[in-house]
């Protein structure tokens, strides 16, 4: 993947981007070798409650949001997508079954892709545009997933993080917002967020690592990727975030760690973001980013 350099720059009023990527505690990639997609239906359901509580907070607080939501979800909760939709905030996509995308073939995306994206747009009445891969899948294995993307109707993507980690990242890739050119036309990728510091690129925008890191660092490290860019930033966060009493799973110790690290302060802390930065949806931020040469990235 060439990249060609380009600058985008937006005033400092624009918002930020805040996402909710809609997934339950079991569904977690760090639970995969655990619990089959077959089992799913024999846990205890806590999206829709913890959902509602970022909801609420959201709303405390006067600020939109994305929701990348699960068709699996959706499929069953297909009210509680009708309020989110209803409150303002924009859905997105974030596949049916929440697999790893370079672990499927191209035809096993599109028909999860598809799968996700019809539940959506029949629940919602209206087309469902952007998209945010499971686990950020989206990697150097994967990415004949944009142009699959393209091809279905998608204008907007935020799964590619520009650092290393074990289950994603793609370290080369732009930290700021720009349009990747494939076979089938451009997607707009706003990436999440990470901050720099020498030459390492360190993932700060939201999840496990705002978990992990105290709340002074969080803030002080996105304001400074904002700084850097010179763009608003992406923060993500899932609903099983907010709900310290969810049930333990069996799992690694890495995964253990990963999952519950943190989770008493989380809704805490996400006050203390909302009352710090503003925020916006994905869609409302891109409109008010105006670009000056983007960046391309073109597939080879």
């Amino acid at each position: 993947m060439a990249t060609t350099g380009g600058d985008l720059r937006t005033e400092t009023s624009v918002p930020n981007a805040f996402s909710v990527d809609v997934e339950d505690y079991f569904q977690v990639s760090g639970f995969e070798d655990n619990v089959s997609r077959e089992r799913w239906g024999e846990f205890e359901c806590r999206v829709e409650r913890n959902t509602y509580r970022i909801l609420k907070l959201l709303a405390r607080h006067d600020t939109l949001a994305t929701f990348f939501v699960l068709g699996w979800v959706a499929d069953r909760f297909p009210q509680l997508i009708r309020e989110i939709h209803a409150a303002g905030h924009e859905i997105g996509s974030h596949t049916y079954w929440h697999h790893l995308i370079y672990q499927q073939s191209k035809d096993e995306f599109r028909s999860d892709l598809r799968r996700s994206r019809d539940v959506l747009q029949d629940v919602l009445g209206e087309p469902v545009t952007s998209f945010r891969a499971p686990s950020f899948s989206i990697t150097k294995r994967s990415e004949w997933s944009l142009e699959v993307l393209v091809e279905e109707g998608f204008t907007v993507d935020s799964s590619i993080v520009p650092a290393r980690h074990d289950r994603y990242g793609m370290p080369g890739a732009p930290r700021v917002i720009h349009h990747i050119e494939t076979p089938a036309g451009s997607i707009c990728e706003f990436p999440p967020t990470v901050v720099q510091f020498a030459k390492y690129n360190l993932p700060v925008g939201g999840g496990g690592y705002f978990r992990l890191y105290p709340f002074a660092f969080s803030r002080r490290w996105l304001a400074k990727a904002r700084a850097q860019t010179r763009q608003p930033f992406m923060f993500y966060i899932h609903p099983w975030e907010v709900d310290p009493e969810q049930p333990r799973m069996r799992c690694s110790k890495t995964a253990r760690f990963r999952h519950y690290v943190g989770l008493r302060n989380t809704e805490c802390k996400l006050e203390k973001l909302l009352q710090s930065f503003s925020f916006s949806s994905v869609s409302n931020v891109l409109n008010q980013v105006q670009p000056t040469q983007p960046p391309t990235t073109c597939l080879a």
